[in-house]
């Protein structure tokens, strides 16, 4: 088989995850590497190997001819710009989250995308994280009925150094609950099977880097929030987010509550934060109703896959259904409408969340 040649964009700490994850598959390599930063270009390009290029500008990757396909994992700011510059270029593209830091950048990029053959992949990872995968296996399976309510909670550390601090500032993300909370948008559009309507958040920087300056910036990023969303089917999505919870047992519980039963994905945190530095199982929890009983299911993961990246083996499974569809073809299970809609789910609930008021978003979106 075809050996594939991967081309990042982007190389910091989501970029060698994923070269991490792509070393762990047969028939791959990555053999380019585009960042501006130095010191991260050269991370990246040790951990990719001898035959690593590497580029201050993606400009130079994309002209070097040396990919088959291309990841993007710059900081969120730059993906309209960068994708302006690659949508042109007919290579089957991953891209991170979110797509663009709000609707109308991501409304620009789809319009472009309109014309070229070559898929693109909007990398919602959490949909692929095991005990996640086992919670939709059982909703397809109808173990709860008709899902009526989806709880998530995530009580996580704060975010992370980036180069420039660019995570620190809603501008440069998007905010926080498009940043770090698409992906769970993205789940609740998934499991209920609808469009969001209306969003309602509360939320503040109540914690991490109040009185901070960043370059003669303050930070002005969200850390914690409480999100309802209301589905155009009648269903509703709660988000429950705190990011100075450090310690907690469960990082993640994704709970959908049917008219039969619940099931609920329990997710530890990445084992560097955990206060043994030790991996641990994720969970599954069914409880029924009829028969008030509980069943739980522990899911477990390789080290070797756990130990390539922050997301639960999340990240390695994608990249497994990605080189699938650059093999076989077919169409990406994550598409650029989906990604759309979880950033615009996400936007809404910053402002809804910023003035204190209810956002109704247009039918279909």
């Amino acid at each position: 088989m075809k050996n594939i040649r991967y081309g990042i964009i982007g190389s910091g700490m989501m970029g060698q995850e994923h070269i991490r994850n792509i070393s762990l598959l047969e028939g791959t390599q990555v053999t380019a590497i585009a960042d501006p930063n130095e010191a991260m270009r050269s991370q990246a390009a040790a951990l990719a190997g001898p035959d690593c290029a590497a580029f201050d500008h993606h400009d130079e990757l994309i002209a070097s001819g040396r990919c088959d396909a291309l990841v993007i994992a710059a900081p969120n700011h730059l993906h309209h710009q960068i994708l302006m510059d690659v949508l042109p270029v007919n290579l089957p593209l991953l891209v991170e989250k979110p797509l663009g830091i709000d609707g109308a950048q991501c409304a620009d990029i789809i319009r472009v995308a309109q014309t070229r053959e070559a898929p693109v992949w909007v990398a919602m990872e959490y949909r692929y994280m095991p005990p996640i995968e086992r919670m939709l296996s059982e909703l397809r399976l109808g173990t709860i009925g008709s899902p009526r309510m989806i709880a998530i909670r995530e009580h996580r550390f704060p975010f992370l150094d980036k180069v420039g601090h660019w995570n620190r500032f809603q501008d440069q993300t998007g905010g926080t609950l498009v940043e770090k909370c698409c992906h769970f948008f993205d789940l609740m559009r998934l499991v209920m099977g609808s469009e969001a309507k209306r969003v309602y958040a509360s939320g503040g920087m109540d914690v991490n880097f109040r009185g901070e300056a960043f370059e003669g910036r303050p930070a002005d990023i969200l850390d914690n929030a409480f999100v309802i969303v209301d589905f155009e089917n009648g269903t509703r999505g709660m988000l429950d987010l705190c990011m100075f919870a450090e310690g907690s047992y469960w990082q993640e519980k994704v709970s959908v509550t049917g008219d039969k039963a619940r099931v609920e994905a329990l997710v530890p945190g990445p084992a560097r934060f955990a206060p043994d530095g030790m991996e641990r199982a994720s969970r599954l929890v069914v409880s029924r109703r009829a028969d008030r009983c509980e069943t739980l299911e522990d899911v477990h993961v390789d080290e070797t896959i756990l130990a390539a990246g922050d997301h639960h083996g999340s990240t390695f499974f994608q990249h497994q259904k990605f080189l699938r569809l650059l093999r076989d073809g077919g169409q990406p299970e994550v598409s650029m409408i989906d990604g759309a809609r979880s950033v615009e789910i996400g936007a809404a609930a910053e402002y809804s969340a910023r003035k204190g008021v209810a956002v109704d978003l247009p039918s279909g979106v």
